[in-house]
């Protein structure tokens, strides 16, 4: 008896205990298969996820400070940024310089790299290929928007000293406001409007180069301006009024103070006399600074002025005059008179007239006014290219030297000139095919073969050399 209880209590803690142990295994392998279906499902996210997946920057305000006063500015993607743009020679740099009198505005001199990188982002979403081959490298819209975003804020934030309100101009920048927009939420932008005929005149008088744009042709010139201005009205009235004020540039001439009251109070920023006096900080600590290569640098050292409103009038061909209201149908939608030779734009204020006699009474200031801004602005390059220099002796390589000019046209093999008549080396001297000895065959076809890559060398170099630099050009 005694010994089957035994038998019956050992067989039944046998039982319980493997009851446990099948538990304990069920819980542990369910327990691991959880874990391994989790980590399975991590991995997938972080490599094919990418779509619904963005890595986000914790803190997205910078600090920049003055090392003048050591104050600390914070700027960031949401901060209201002004941007000025419109055709070149159409007022932006005379904008931008009574923005920059402000002294809680910055602008500074055209980066030329921002509208660079906007026209490469068109360029690549234009190209299936291209675009394609983006997008397998993991390069989707959102990540190039925020690398260009970051880029773009940094120039604009760090290319000049720093201010409460920072300001871009870059003529061509507003060919991509809408995208702007999309990227910098609080930007404000500036569109500088001129007669087409006075921008044009301009940009073919002092020889600016603009891509696509035939500078010797007002004809070709007027229907590129008139493209490259509807692109940007239209982007102007997409945006709303909130975002982009239309300037014309022939009424911030005539009425300076009712325009920049205007201008300041769309941007928010507080009245300041010094916005109607911006030559009075050209060249000033923590004043204006104007660039060497910007062709409007020349203008804008002087008082707001009348010189440029009609000095284009008289230099319009006759035909392009006949066919104005085809080549440039925007003069009309933007409200000038396409027929009137001179227009007119309106009556300018008294304060405008007498500083307009004063600068023609005083030429010779303004001259060496120039010249003295000029000076500064070269040392202060050439200061910081010394600076550069120590610090990476291999950065620099020295410019090639220029080439000699070559005469358009070389003498040809069968028009010798008058020296080879004299030397008795003329066409009646020379034997002709089939006639005289094979020595003088052979020199006379190494003479032709001399001639023929001396003429290819130079169409090369000919090529090489654009007909106008490109200094101060637009792309």
């Amino acid at each position: 008896m005694i010994a089957n209880s035994i038998v019956r209590h050992v067989l039944r803690d046998m039982a319980r205990y493997s009851k446990i142990r099948t538990l304990a295994t069920v819980f542990a392998t369910a327990s691991i298969t959880f874990l391994l279906l989790q980590s399975t499902c991590d991995e997938k996210k972080m490599m094919g996820g990418l779509n619904n997946q963005r890595m986000v920057q914790r803190s997205t305000d910078h600090v920049i400070k003055d090392k003048q006063t050591d104050k600390e500015y914070e700027y960031s993607r949401d901060m209201p940024l002004i941007f000025i743009g419109g055709m070149p020679r159409s007022g932006t740099t005379l904008m931008r310089a009574m923005l920059d009198a402000h002294p809680d505005v910055r602008c500074g001199e055209e980066t030329r790299v921002i509208p660079r990188l906007l026209s490469m982002r068109q360029q690549w979403r234009k190209s299936v290929k291209e675009h394609a081959r983006l997008l397998e490298a993991g390069l989707t819209d959102p990540v190039i928007d925020d690398a260009l975003t970051a880029f773009i804020l940094e120039i604009i934030a760090k290319h000049g000293d720093p201010a409460p309100r920072l300001c871009n101009k870059d003529p061509f920048t507003l060919k991509s406001m809408t995208y702007l927009h999309d990227v910098f939420p609080h930007g404000q932008y500036l569109l500088m409007i001129r007669d087409g005929r006075a921008t044009v005149h301009s940009i073919i008088e002092r020889k600016v180069t603009i891509t696509g744009f035939d500078i010797t042709s007002y004809r070709d010139c007027l229907k590129k301006w008139n493209t490259a201005v509807e692109s940007m009205y239209n982007q102007c009235l997409q945006v709303g009024p909130q975002w982009c004020l239309p300037v014309y540039y022939e009424q911030l001439v005539l009425h300076p103070e009712e325009w920049m009251r205007k201008i300041l109070g769309f941007l928010k920023v507080d009245w300041d006399t010094s916005v109607l006096h911006h030559e009075d900080a050209i060249g000033k600590p923590g004043g204006i600074s104007l660039s060497r290569r910007e062709p409007s640098t020349n203008q804008v050292i002087k008082p707001v002025n009348l010189g440029a409103l009609t000095s284009w009038v008289g230099h319009i061909p006759d035909d392009v005059k006949r066919d104005m209201n085809k080549l440039a149908p925007m003069l009309d939608k933007l409200g000038y008179d396409p027929n009137a030779y001179p227009p007119n734009y309106g009556t300018p204020d008294k304060e405008v007239l007498e500083k307009s006699n004063r600068i023609e009474k005083e030429s010779e200031k303004w001259a060496e006014n120039m010249k003295i801004v000029q000076e500064n602005k070269r040392k202060a390059v050439d200061d910081v290219i010394k600076q550069e220099k120590l610090a990476d002796p291999n950065r620099f390589v020295p410019d090639r030297p220029p080439m000699q000019q070559r005469p358009q046209k070389l003498p040809n093999r069968m028009q010798p000139n008058r020296q080879q008549y004299q030397d008795g080396n003329g066409p009646e001297n020379k034997p002709k095919p089939g006639k005289g000895t094979f020595d003088d065959l052979m020199k006379a076809r190494m003479e032709g073969d001399r001639q023929r890559q001396q003429q290819q060398l130079h169409q090369r170099r000919q090529r090489r050399e654009p007909a106008h630099p490109r200094v101060g050009g637009y792309y």
